[in-house]
């Protein structure tokens, strides 16, 4: 009686992942054996959007691929392993996400990791505008604010740069102040919605909490404390993991739900908006807003909106930050051999 009873309860799990409809979509992980891969791999693997799930890293990803490939859901699972099984992992993907490169350790900031995760975005991509450029492309990888300039500088060297593919994910902001919101408010975080505009560093990270649904309202010096937790939240797991690393778990769910939400949009879905750090008209230089998600990517930038002199002050000190790591970004693909 026992496997009879225990049976339901796999397929509740697996329903709790499902998004609306069915799909068939082929997506790539580079960077699957890391702290961030590894468990966004395995929600990927949970949900029946995923067809194929292909893993690429430069160590583990076979034992990776075994392990997950166990798990009773629809989705096959590869692994790759090295420069020259890229190729492979990457051919007929619709969605590549990756979150490779090196993590925080305390007293770093993200952008401390330039040199060594630009070189790790600029060489994965290039691979991406040689064997998927019509893939969707997903970047995790810190420092975002530099990685999303990199990535579209080496697929317009390709002669492959469609702006309306190329995704920084910032959603971790999204779910964090979603998640910081509902604590303060006592509401069910799964309600909230809080857009964060901007950047996806500090001071580039900007709550809209005039624009949050449900409305709620704060004194001053509560938002200005809330905000700041908002924007230093990153550094609040490095601190707490004590040198073990940094975001992990929650990256990975932000980065599924990102994910998930894109395979939605392709599949034909309707009205679904997320926040990406891309290409942008809304200010002089790219800036994360919430983005209407269609079958091509982007199908429309939702703009700023409505914002309060307070959020407005925000942007205004944003942008010459922004600005500086958009250009070492396209600086480094310039000068690259």
């Amino acid at each position: 009686m026992l496997s009879a009873l225990a049976r339901p309860a796999g397929a509740a799990l697996r329903r709790s992942f499902s998004t609306s409809a069915q799909n068939n979509a082929k997506v790539a992980v580079l960077g699957a054996s890391g702290g961030i891969g590894q468990p966004l791999s395995l929600l990927l693997k949970n949900s029946p959007l995923v067809s194929r799930l292909t893993l690429y890293d430069i160590a583990h990803t076979p034992g990776v691929a075994a392990d997950l490939s166990h798990i009773e859901t629809r989705a096959t699972v590869k692994g790759y392993l090295g420069p020259e099984q890229l190729p492979d992992c990457l051919k007929g993907c619709d969605v590549v996400v990756i979150p490779a490169g090196v993590p925080r350790k305390p007293g770093m900031t993200r952008d401390d990791l330039f040199n060594t995760n630009a070189t790790i975005v600029a060489t994965l991509t290039a691979a991406c505008a040689q064997h998927c450029p019509e893939a969707m492309i997903c970047i995790i990888s810190n420092p975002v604010n530099s990685t999303i300039p990199i990535t579209a500088e080496v697929f317009k060297k390709h002669g492959v740069y469609n702006p309306n593919k190329i995704f920084g994910v910032t959603t971790l902001d999204i779910v964090r102040a979603n998640a910081f919101v509902a604590e303060l408010k006592d509401l069910d975080p799964a309600r909230v919605n809080v857009p964060v505009i901007g950047g996806h560093a500090g001071k580039t990270i900007i709550p809209l909490i005039s624009q949050c649904t449900p409305k709620v309202e704060f004194p001053q010096d509560q938002l200005t404390t809330l905000t700041g937790r908002i924007q230093e939240a990153g550094t609040e797991v490095v601190k707490a993991k004590a040198g073990a690393g940094s975001a992990t778990l929650s990256m990975a769910y932000a980065g599924a739900r990102f994910v998930f939400s894109l395979l939605d949009a392709m599949n034909g879905k309707e009205g679904v908006v997320e926040c990406s750090f891309v290409k942008s008209q809304e200010t002089d230089c790219d800036f994360s807003t919430p983005l209407l998600l269609g079958k091509k990517g982007i199908e429309k930038n939702l703009g700023i909106g409505k914002v309060s002199p307070f959020e407005e002050k925000m942007i205004a000190e944003a942008i010459p930050e922004l600005k500086a790591s958009i250009k070492k970004g396209e600086e480094f693909v310039k000068n690259m051999k």
